[in-house]
């Protein structure tokens, strides 16, 4: 049996080196970036332009946008929390802008100082310039499945959000998994409530690996129609207003748990794991990824069947 495609979104550029304990240095962002838009990727989220006295690892965000080789076919993206973000973007080739907003009222205040309601308000401006310049919008709703203030998200919040951003002329909705609070059954709950797409706007899914569950919240995921992943490179990230939360799934790991399931990607993985290893070196130390560690299968003469 044929199974779907899914679309891989390599947030490590933005998601993943926001996070770590060392500045990763510009000249390594760009030479990153450019490795990875070499794999097959047609979509990466390279930096934010959040404040650098809220996220000092992405200072460099304009530089990392005007340094780096854009391949032909790779939507490039930016994380902006604001109009003036927003515009600071807008000087850039960037392709697309990501908004962002908690589906818990305790870990958007601790997160942007705000209400939900006051983020969604303030998002019209940044929509109406972006979407003026030719950019597209991309939304997340963070903690979508859990929140460690307010445990439980109810699915309804969810669903508000995600209108407000199809009202603002966002083109997808990314589900995150902020803490890794999430498991199988309630990734199958969300996913099967709201639909590949709710009200039009196709929803992907941005899982952590705080609990050890992201991939298979991801195959949960995709069992319920979702198509579209968010992961990282080297499985890098976290979250700076979230105590204990852990790296995005590995982007190679996703790739090898799809691919071995029959399941296209459209990555090549020989080079997928050029843009691991220049983390490595830079970093140092051991990454969280399983594939990194072990490889891919070797299935010698015997294909696994599918």
């Amino acid at each position: 049996m044929k199974l779907d495609p899914i679309t891989v979104v390599e947030v490590g550029p933005r998601d993943g080196l926001q996070y770590e304990s060392v500045f990763f240095p510009t000249q390594d962002k760009i030479a990153l970036i450019n490795s990875l838009s070499q794999t097959g990727l047609k979509r990466i989220e390279v930096t934010s332009f959040v404040h650098p006295k809220v996220i000092p690892h992405l200072k460099d965000a304009m530089e990392v946008l005007r340094g780096m080789d854009k391949a032909p076919g790779v939507i490039y993206s930016a994380l902006v929390p604001n109009l003036k973000g927003c515009q600071r973007a807008l000087e850039t080739p960037v392709d697309e802008l990501a908004l962002f907003v908690s589906a818990s009222q305790t870990h958007n205040q601790k997160n942007v100082g705000m209400s939900i309601e006051d983020s969604l308000s303030g998002f019209a401006d940044i929509a109406r310039e972006a979407l003026t310049a030719g950019k597209s919008l991309r939304g997340y709703v963070i903690t979508a499945f859990g929140c460690p203030y307010e445990g439980a998200i109810a699915l309804a919040r969810v669903e508000q959000i995600t209108e407000a951003y199809a009202e603002l002329g966002v083109r997808e909705v990314s589900l995150g998994d902020t803490t890794g609070m999430a498991n199988p059954r309630r990734v199958s709950e969300v996913f099967e409530q709201l639909g590949r797409e709710h009200r039009g706007i196709p929803l992907a899914a941005h899982f952590h690996n705080s609990r050890g569950l992201g991939l298979a919240n991801a195959y949960a995921a995709y069992q319920t129609g979702c198509r579209v992943f968010d992961s990282s490179v080297g499985g890098l990230g976290g979250c700076p207003t979230a105590v204990g939360a852990m790296g995005n799934i590995p982007t190679e790991d996703l790739v090898n748990l799809m691919e071995e399931m029959g399941v296209s990607t459209g990555l090549d993985f020989t080079k997928l794991m050029e843009s691991v290893q220049l983390v490595q070196r830079v970093l140092g130390g051991e990454l969280a990824s399983y594939t990194c560690k072990q490889g891919r299968p070797n299935w010698g003469a015997v294909q696994p069947k599918i």
